[in-house]
């Protein structure tokens, strides 16, 4: 048998909630963004007639497109998008938002997915600020609850340590705090909790936040996680 701490979220952060102080992602570093490409390529494609030559958008689109293919890969993804310490994002971060965005399931994004991932991130940098209250860069311990509640999932302490360690940007060393979750580890640990949440929601078929599962459904929703 296995229990739910919160089995009835009243807020899904898959849409994060609106803060005062909405953010750009066409800032260099910060929370977490593309980095910026100061020239591009002559042989830059034409955009398609939903990006006009004017939208910046389409500008980054294409300095992160490297080869010219007209869609973006994890690889080429990975080596534009940054967290505030400069460091690129974790390739399962990576993967998780191409899987995410990636309409058509052709393994990479065109420019239309392209414009939903990069507000989607715009989104979560603004979350990400509005919690990060010491204003570190990263996500430590109170902040963390403070966050996953004000997101309507009420964790146990030894839950919430966990994924303060699971998702730590480095290994903890001796017995001190493990180090802060960054922007990128951060959104996919928000989006774990919210995906084994909603799989648990569903083998909880009396709502009591008690649930028997078999061994293969255990697996299955383990596995499907991000």
């Amino acid at each position: 048998m296995y229990q739910s701490y919160s089995s009835h979220p009243s807020q899904h952060y898959a849409t994060p909630p609106p803060t005062n102080r909405p953010q750009s992602t066409y800032q260099q570093g910060g929370y977490g963004g593309y980095q910026q490409r100061q020239s591009y390529h002559a042989s830059t494609p034409q955009p398609p007639p939903s990006a006009p030559k004017a939208d910046p958008l389409w500008h980054y689109f294409s300095s992160v497109d490297k080869d010219r293919s007209g869609a973006i890969s994890v690889t080429e993804l990975q080596s534009a998008l940054v967290n505030g310490d400069w460091t690129r994002f974790d390739l399962d971060t990576v993967k998780m938002l191409m899987n995410m965005f990636d309409a058509d399931r052709s393994g990479t994004i065109g420019f239309s997915e392209f414009k939903g991932l990069w507000k989607y991130i715009a989104d979560w940098q603004g979350v990400f600020r509005h919690f990060d209250s010491d204003r570190s860069g990263s996500i430590e311990g109170r902040e963390l609850s403070d966050a996953l509640r004000s997101f309507g999932y009420n964790l146990s302490p030894g839950m919430l340590t966990l994924i303060e360690h699971k998702y730590a940007s480095q290994p903890t060393v001796g017995y001190g705090p493990p180090p802060g979750i960054t922007f990128d580890r951060f959104v996919r640990a928000c989006v774990v909790v919210k995906t084994l949440t909603e799989a648990f929601q569903r083998v909880d078929t009396n709502n009591d936040g008690w649930a028997e599962l078999s061994y293969e459904q255990f697996m299955q929703i383990v596995l499907s996680a991000p």
